[in-house]
């Protein structure tokens, strides 16, 4: 496979043994999360400063939730279902650009950058969150099918979330989704949104119970880096 590299982004070795492609513009496939479930509740936090690093994130010109076409479509089987319960799904980071993730990466090597340690990160040392895999050089979400979600309840205004135990981006073991040492009713939750993303299509990820990546992804080997506007 060729590599083609978006203007000002710098290849690793990583990058060229896993024959992996980073593309500067987003590909046909790729649409408005809203436009495929106009009832879709959105916070796009890394458009705004309320995230781990405390500003607004590079490559977030919009607060819009882009994703593959199959992903959008998965999402609206699970919130069809959901809708019948009263309930419904709140997104909070869809595809975000490899600028992005990049920005991540000089945020976490920045060891006296702090401010957002005590809701973000309280027992995590910054200098771990590489080891522990909570910042990395590569991210699924830069591959347009990777989706940060919670579960919210329908007839409220004000898009009420389910409790899910811990707050979506906190770094730590209350993340996790197995781990008992939360309320009964936060666990059942997790396992909730875990057993309609799974029967949809989804996988997730052992370190958060908010992130999913579409089993049949279209772009596996494919890292985006347009700017969402």
């Amino acid at each position: 496979m060729s590599l083609r590299i978006a203007s000002g982004f710098s290849f690793t070795l990583l990058s060229l043994l896993f024959c992996v492609e980073v593309v500067a513009t987003p590909a046909d496939d790729f649409v408005e999360l809203a436009f495929v479930i106009p009832e879709i509740r959105q916070e796009i936090r890394y458009f705004t400063k309320d995230n781990f690093v405390g500003v607004a994130i590079d490559g977030y010109k919009a607060p819009k939730c882009l994703l593959s076409k199959a992903t959008a479509e998965a999402l609206r089987k699970v919130q069809n279902e959901l809708k019948k319960s009263g309930l419904g799904l709140k997104v909070f980071d869809c595809y975000r650009p490899q600028r992005a993730v990049d920005h991540f990466v000089r945020w976490a090597e920045d060891l006296n950058d702090k401010k957002m340690k005590p809701k973000y990160y309280p027992d995590v040392a910054k200098k771990d969150l590489f080891k522990k895999g909570y910042i990395a050089e590569k991210s699924g979400h830069s591959r347009g099918s990777t989706v940060d979600l919670t579960l919210i309840f329908l007839d409220s205004e004000s898009a009420v979330e389910l409790d899910m135990g811990s707050a979506w981006d906190f770094f730590g073991l209350e993340s996790w989704p197995e781990n008992r040492q939360i309320k009964s009713e936060q666990f059942d939750n997790r396992m909730l949104l875990n057993r309609l993303m799974v029967k949809h299509g989804f996988s997730g990820i052992k370190e958060e119970w908010w992130h999913f990546t579409l089993r049949q992804e279209p772009f596996p080997q494919t890292y985006f880096d347009f700017i969402i506007e």
